[in-house]
């Protein structure tokens, strides 16, 4: 399959890099620089990417950026044919979503989005998960390729459906992630053994996959960013963006974004997601300085 590859970051590097291991011809484009791909070909805008492509995918920052790439003067739209796929593995606005599925609909082009969980190590090992939202046709036709990049396939429904259901996976970690760098924090308050106490999460109810692969970072004070904390502080937003389109309070999360907030203003917004622990680490008196 031919494949126009937009977005090579932490997360797009790796899924182009399995595109071209299993086979498939791929052509790539990089909004910072023109970065080369092995195996790849190496357009110079996402339109030139896009030419004679089978399927556009991509995987950038916001919705500003996907905008941007698809509908920018020199945007992957300038080379849409009709039979097309767009694929879009960004996490970004469901409302957006609809309105740009809306715009390629017209030139007879298919819109999925299919943002992915699994984080840095799962993208590099091909073992992402895909959360989809598409008509079931297109989805179908794509398969291939997520097998390429990914262990699992969740078709949750029609177009948007894949960043609505993003989202609301994204408000868990969030949330799950804080209850852990609290109780965290409390716990070397108290004299707990960070070790012992993880060892207690992890054998009793409460434990979490997100706690399962944040602790070992946290012991080491590890915050190279697997999930940088600005890309989590915008996926914070946009949940509480489409909560107040849609009327729902989220009390939980609106504290949430307020450690953000503060987090981002210590200069952290580049740092693994998990590095607000060290905001309540601070708070407490226990240094809080991520290294």
């Amino acid at each position: 399959m031919k494949i126009a590859f937009l977005g090579l970051g932490i997360m797009g590097r790796p899924m182009a890099a399995n595109l071209v291991k299993a086979g498939h011809e791929v052509s790539v484009w990089n909004r910072t620089a023109r970065q080369h791909l092995d195996g790849a070909r190496t357009a110079v805008s996402p339109a030139e990417a896009a030419t004679d492509a089978d399927v556009i995918w991509c995987c950038v920052a916001d919705t500003a950026a996907v905008e941007r790439v698809m509908f920018a003067e020199d945007g992957a739209e300038k080379s849409l044919r009709e039979g097309m796929i767009v694929v879009d593995s960004s996490t970004i606005s469901p409302s957006a979503t609809l309105k740009f599925a809306e715009r390629v609909n017209a030139a007879g082009v298919h819109w999925v989005d299919a943002p992915v969980t699994g984080s840095k190590i799962g993208a590099e090992s091909g073992q992402l998960i895909f959360i989809v939202g598409g008509a079931p046709e297109p989805v179908e036709y794509l398969q291939p390729l997520f097998k390429a990049m990914g262990k699992l396939v969740i078709h949750v429904g029609d177009t948007s459906k894949g960043q609505s259901a993003k989202l609301c996976m994204n408000l868990m970690i969030a949330l799950i992630y804080e209850g852990f760098a609290e109780a965290y924090t409390l716990g070397q308050k108290l004299g707990v053994d960070p070790h012992k106490l993880i060892e207690l999460i992890q054998a009793s109810m409460v434990r979490s996959g997100v706690v399962d692969y944040k602790a070992p970072f946290v012991l080491r004070r590890d915050y190279s960013p697997n999930f940088p904390m600005r890309l989590m502080h915008k996926d914070i937003h946009l949940m509480l963006d489409m909560a107040k389109e849609n009327r729902v309070k989220l009390p939980a999360l609106e504290t949430v974004d307020e450690i953000y907030e503060l987090s981002t203003e210590e200069g952290w917004e580049n740092l693994d997601y998990a590095a607000t622990l060290a905001l309540l680490e601070k708070w407490a008196g226990l240094g809080g300085q991520p290294k």
